[in-house]
């Protein structure tokens, strides 16, 4: 898997890039688009920011096994993966923590349930919200303007990465 970006504390709060050597966790995470290539993206409603679909990767789970598992509990959808995309490294070297996210692209296919999200997801009101994909690098510009906290603008800035790596698979630009 090759590596798309390696965010740094330089890129939230400048200065000179530093990277750690060891991972804190190990996550899974992506596009989803549906059959009218609108992508799925999280909204939190606690903080009026969005997030792509994922989250980190059990014991005994791959990356890819995740990546699904993470689709169906936050949107209720089955998926199927159609692209790997890469690996982005996140080095939070103020919270002495660096996550390595596996990106993928996969596409919906029927409902099955209701998200099953978990306590803290249903504290931030997550739901997830379909658009096409400039409007969801349009919310994430706009996120990224209006977030002062350290970690979400890492995962803001990461999710991004992954929305303008994938716009070149699902438009064709």
């Amino acid at each position: 898997m090759r590596l798309i970006r390696r965010i740094t504390d330089s890129d939230v709060l400048g200065g000179v890039p530093e990277l750690m050597s060891f991972i804190s966790r190990h996550g899974s995470r992506g596009v989803l688009v549906d059959n009218k290539s609108n992508v799925a993206m999280m909204y939190m409603a606690q903080f009026n920011l969005y997030k792509l679909p994922g989250g980190g990767i059990e014991e005994g789970e791959n990356a890819r096994e995740a990546f699904l598992r993470e689709i169906k509990e936050e949107t209720g959808y089955d998926a199927g993966i159609i692209h790997e995309l890469g690996y982005i490294e996140e080095h939070k070297k103020r919270n002495d923590y660096m996550q390595y996210s596996y990106c993928y692209v996969a596409r919906a296919n029927n409902k099955q349930s209701n998200p099953t999200l978990s306590e803290s997801e249903m504290q931030l009101g997550m739901v997830v919200e379909w658009m096409t994909i400039d409007k969801a690098i349009e919310v994430m510009n706009d996120s990224l303007l209006n977030c002062n906290d350290y970690s979400d603008k890492f995962m803001i800035i990461r999710d991004k990465t992954i929305l303008e790596e994938a716009i070149h698979l699902l438009t064709g630009a």
